[in-house]
């Protein structure tokens, strides 16, 4: 039964046995979390196999490949309580310069509300950009959401640096090294619906569009709403519910393989996946994905934007299967925001949330990896 709805065609065989979501819970967001990133950057590894590109990341790296790099940009967020200069902070200690490079840059764009460098954006900001889904538009269609520090921006910034067009001596202390290991993230990133996509509501808790209403709250890409799925089983006690955000980035990348009923420790769930892992990208990375190339007359620089544009409809199609309930402001640190419930239309003829998600990440994924390689092969 559950081949047929996933559809064979679709998923490897041994990925099917069983597909339980909420096998695993994952605190915080951390786009795509680590498994979506080390599939992306490892499709891309093997793509630039045995090329002149992979001997010049090699070197940049100090060794280190794509899948290793992919998920630095989330670990450095490790720093963000006690600094990068806490002497019980963990270091890349494998990589001593590369390991330097990213303390610099934690210190030229440190987390909100740090002060460790008043006025200077946040590392935390260049994941994403919260364009409004509520109208449908374009990236350059508006203003709300976006800033010169999102993921639109700092994408072709940090292809400029490896180009050699902006120096390593600039600002925001991105090196030739750091600008490939955010680049291995990044492209990920714009990759996932609600990183580039965002719901606002006004005060009475209908969505809004921000451009005509100032006072408009966003949800931060669904990183406020709680999220209720029809198919779920009964929460056990303890369990809290998963955020739509995190859904994202956890339940329907894990969806995509083989886990066993019941709570697993992190240890055990890598475990079980690696081989479904490996066979995964090994099939993702020599079959060309649908619709991935880029215009040949597009320079690289404007393909970010690209991306966003493309993944706007998957992220407004991902708020509008759901319907959000006691939606109320939320005070989160420094700025309100809106916060409530989303909870699953019912199916009728676009089939079950999970298994949708599910097919979409698998695609972006897919996409994201070749667009890596590619992305590099043409720039490095």
């Amino acid at each position: 039964m559950l081949s047929r709805i996933l559809g064979m065609k679709r998923f490897p065989r041994s990925l099917l046995l069983s597909v339980i979501l909420t096998a695993l819970q994952f605190p915080g967001a951390q786009a795509y979390a680590p498994l979506g990133h080390e599939i992306v950057g490892a499709i891309a590894d093997e793509r630039l196999a045995n090329k002149a590109t992979a001997t010049k990341i090699r070197a940049l790296l100090d060794g280190l490949s794509l899948e290793k790099a992919s998920v630095i940009a989330d670990e450095i967020k490790g720093w963000d309580k006690k600094g990068a200069d806490d002497p019980r902070s963990f270091h890349y200690s494998a990589h001593r310069n590369i390991d330097r490079q990213l303390r610099d840059f934690w210190r030229a764009n440190p987390p909100p509300r740090s002060g460790a460098n008043p006025g200077a954006p946040s590392h935390h900001w260049f994941h994403y950009t919260d364009v409004p889904v509520v109208p449908a538009q374009r990236y350059r269609d508006g203003h709300a959401g976006r800033s010169k520090w999102d993921i639109v921006h700092m994408i072709p910034f940090c292809v400029q640096i490896l180009q050699g067009r902006v120096p390593e001596q600039n600002e925001r202390r991105i090196t030739k090294a750091v600008a490939l290991i955010l680049l291995a993230h990044y492209v990920a990133d714009i990759h996932q619906p609600l990183h580039v996509g965002a719901e606002y509501f006004d005060q009475q808790g209908r969505v809004a569009d921000p451009d005509k209403d100032k006072s408009a709250l966003r949800d931060e890409g669904g990183n406020t709403f709680t999220l209720e799925l029809s198919d779920e089983p009964p929460r056990r006690r303890g369990i809290h519910k998963k955020k739509l955000h995190g859904f994202w980035d956890y339940d329907a990348v894990n969806a995509l393989f083989l886990q066993e009923p019941g709570t697993l420790r992190k240890g055990d769930m890598q475990t079980l996946i690696e081989p479904h892992k490996k066979e995964l990208i090994r099939e993702l990375a020599t079959q060309e994905p649908n619709n991935w190339r880029m215009p040949p007359n597009v320079p690289v620089d404007s393909y970010a934007e690209i991306w966003a544009d493309e993944i706007l409809p998957i992220a407004r199609e991902a708020y509008a299967r759901l319907q959000f309930i006691d939606v109320h402001p939320q005070q989160e640190e420094d700025r309100i925001l809106a916060a409530g419930e989303a909870v699953e239309k019912p199916a009728a003829n676009h089939g079950v949330y999970h298994v949708w998600a599910t097919n979409v990440v698998r695609d972006e994924l897919h996409k994201a990896g070749w667009r890596l390689a590619d992305l590099l092969e043409k720039i490095l």
